[in-house]
């Protein structure tokens, strides 16, 4: 018969010390975690990052727009190079094309050269809003009345000013007014310029809607954008490229088309902009309301404007572009 194993010795307080162990790490758990939870309540909910509104009067421009292609057809430029020629004793010309800004105002806009000098004059494509030339002089420092051309007009170191019944008129000279350039003018040619860009508005004035039939399959996501149905329709090709621009008072759309390949001049910028999943390379701006990709040798800029401004989010620019975009990757 075995003898019966012996039991282990106890020892006096071990399992008082066990289970007092065990008490210890559960409170120590459990204050662990309430501290933790009251962090976490104290720590305030991060803030979305601010909507980013564009605030410019016109979008970027594609490279190469001075009106030796665009729209053909008389414009403002072609009716006062004749009267300019012989008031100032210089050659004058005109470009023969003329195009638009896509801007709020939205400007047609066309190109004298005065003896090689460039000079840009915009007219708004819609009767002028209340703040109209406000936005035509934005960025150009301080200006001063100009009595000549009215009691709204005014003139600053880059560009003149005024309204011509209901629009809105801009004359920029590239190398601004009275500021020593070479490609500059002075104070006297401008407010010249200006008087006869003035006589033949009334009569130069184009139609509001000119439309092309390619520009059409985006059409409805442009007047969602605007919310309305547009009042504002430029369509035309610069040297092929298409041109879409849909518009109302307060907003404008358009979708510009361009074949230079180097025209992604914001692809320098420090640090780069944000990437776009579209296009190679492809590129969201929302400070300008833009989205600009590359799809084979063609450049595309998309924009969006509004007044007042608001936050326009990359998904509308896509949503605009992307009926047209079968024709620009064919």
């Amino acid at each position: 018969m075995t003898a019966p194993r012996p039991r282990p010795a106890v020892i006096p307080g071990r399992p008082v010390l066990r289970r007092m162990g065990c008490w210890v790490l559960v409170g120590a758990l459990l204050v662990g975690c309430s501290v933790a939870r009251k962090a976490d309540e104290a720590r305030p909910p991060s803030a979305p990052p601010p909507a980013v509104m564009p605030r410019v009067v016109a979008p970027p421009q594609a490279e190469g727009l001075d009106g030796t292609s665009g729209e053909l057809g008389p414009h403002v430029c072609s009716a006062v190079t004749a009267t300019l020629s012989k008031q100032l004793g210089v050659a004058v010309t005109a470009k023969p094309a003329s195009w638009n800004d896509g801007g709020l105002p939205a400007l047609d806009l066309c190109t004298l050269v005065l003896d090689g000098r460039a000079v840009t004059v915009g007219v708004s494509a819609l009767p002028r809003q209340p703040d109209a030339l406000d936005r035509l002089l934005a960025g150009a420092g301080t200006p001063e009345l100009l009595p000549e051309l009215g009691p709204e007009a005014r003139i600053a170191a880059s560009r003149v000013v005024f309204a011509v019944d209901d629009r809105a008129v801009r004359v920029t000279p590239a190398g601004g007014i009275d500021r020593g350039y070479p490609n500059g003018i002075d104070h006297a040619k401008a407010v010249a310029i200006s008087l006869a860009v003035r006589a033949v508005v009334p009569k130069m004035l184009r139609n509001a809607r000119q439309s092309d039939a390619a520009c059409q399959l985006s059409n409805a996501e442009a007047e969602r954008f605007v919310g309305a149905q547009v009042q504002l329709r430029r369509d035309y090709r610069v040297n092929g490229a298409l041109t879409c621009i849909w518009g109302t008072f307060d907003a404008t759309v358009a979708i510009v088309e361009s074949f230079h390949i180097d025209s992604i001049p914001e692809a320098k910028q420090t640090p780069p902009p944000r990437s776009a999943p579209i296009g190679r390379p492809g590129y969201y701006l929302p400070d300008q309301g833009e989205l600009v990709f590359r799809q084979g040798r063609r450049v595309v800029r998309v924009t969006g404007l509004t007044n007042p401004p608001r936050e326009i989010p990359l998904k509308t620019l896509l949503d605009v572009v992307a009926p047209l975009l079968p024709l620009f990757i064919r």
